[in-house]
Order: structure tokens, then C-alpha cells, then sequence
């Protein structure tokens, strides 16, 4: 039996595309990810983006009503619609700030941990989640909605629609379906 030789000419390709995947990824992990402008606390990043309102709706169940604060802070600080952050909770955990899907997504707004089942995820040679926070800080719940708030927000700049975002922020086996459930949501309670 001889001997395969690969050209590495046919590697380029394979390699550019992993190299995007890996670079995509990581823009999005690495301290919540983007640089827009930095919070002088050191909280990380905060957005601004257009917002319709600063108060949660009272249309939506006591289970998030009883998260109202921390949406709402959490709102001002990263620019997003509280109601859009609220309508993520909803879909994601329902409230249950100990939510924990079976791939491994951890809280209120189901952010993917570095550890557990998500440290299992590959992206090119290393773990996908690796500059994520672990589990334990995931389930606190004020951490949690901002951690999962700020990443949204970049999605939008980044992407430049919250539809895009969702479509990003979402399980990957949904697309844009996961989008318009968030945003039918959004639409019913705000």
C-alpha cells in the first residue's frame, strides 16, 4: 500500500475556512466580545444601540416580572430593549435562573459555559466556549442577564439587525426560526 500525497495547495482552502471560523468565534467570546466602548468599572463592554423603551412591559408573566430589575438596569447599560432581553428569557428558561439545556447552555438568557457539556464543543482545534464564563457564574442570575445581554448586543452591531442576532445567538438547528419566535415574543409583550 503507498503512500497519499497531499498537495499543500488543496489545504489552503481548508485551512482559510477554519482559520474565519475560529477568528468569528473567538471576536465573539473574547471578553464578551466586542470593542466598542469600554465601561470604566470594568464591567466590559457596554452597546448603544436604539432602544424603544427603558421599562419592562407589564404584560410580561411574574416569572420574569420578578427579574424586572436586572433587565431593566441591564437594559440601560447595554442599550437593548428590556423587553427584547425579557422576550430571550422567556423563550430560553422561562424564568428558571437554574436552567441548563440538554447541550449545555446555563441560565436565565441559556449562555453556552466554558465547562461542562459545552467544553466538549470543538471549533477548529480548540474548545468553542473556552473564553466563556463557567457554569457556577452563569447561574447567578444578575450575571447571567448581563453576560447574555452584552453578547446580544454586539451580535446586533456586529450583524446589524437584532433578527440577525437571534438567528446567531440561537440553537444552530433553529436558524431563523429561533429569530422569530424571540421576535414574536418581543412584538406580544412590549
Amino acid at each position: 500500500m503507498g503512500l497519499m500525497t497531499i498537495s499543500p495547495r488543496n489545504l489552503i482552502l481548508p485551512a482559510i475556512l477554519a482559520f474565519s471560523v475560529c477568528l468569528t468565534i473567538l471576536s465573539i467570546n473574547v471578553n464578551t466580545g466586542f470593542a466598542q466602548k469600554a465601561d470604566h468599572q470594568n464591567k466590559g463592554i457596554v452597546f448603544k444601540t436604539k432602544t424603544s423603551s427603558r421599562k419592562l412591559s407589564p404584560k410580561f408573566p411574574e416569572n420574569i416580572q420578578k427579574w424586572k430589575p436586572m433587565i431593566e438596569s441591564t437594559a440601560v447599560e447595554t442599550g437593548l430593549d428590556p423587553n427584547l432581553i425579557a422576550a430571550v428569557i422567556l423563550q430560553e428558561s422561562g424564568g428558571d435562573p437554574l436552567a441548563y439545556s440538554t447541550s449545555g447552555a446555563v441560565g436565565l438568557m441559556q449562555v453556552m459555559p466554558k465547562d461542562g457539556i459545552a467544553s466538549e464543543f470543538i471549533c477548529g482545534n480548540a474548545p468553542c466556549f473556552s473564553n466563556r464564563p463557567k457554569i457556577n457564574e452563569l447561574l447567578d442570575p444578575s450575571f447571567n442577564i448581563q453576560y447574555g445581554s452584552r453578547y446580544l448586543a454586539g451580535l446586533i452591531a456586529i450583524k446589524g439587525s437584532e433578527r440577525e442576532a437571534l438567528f446567531t445567538y440561537g440553537p444552530m438547528d433553529m436558524g431563523y426560526g429561533y429569530a422569530d419566535i424571540i421576535l414574536t415574543i418581543f412584538g406580544k409583550y412590549r
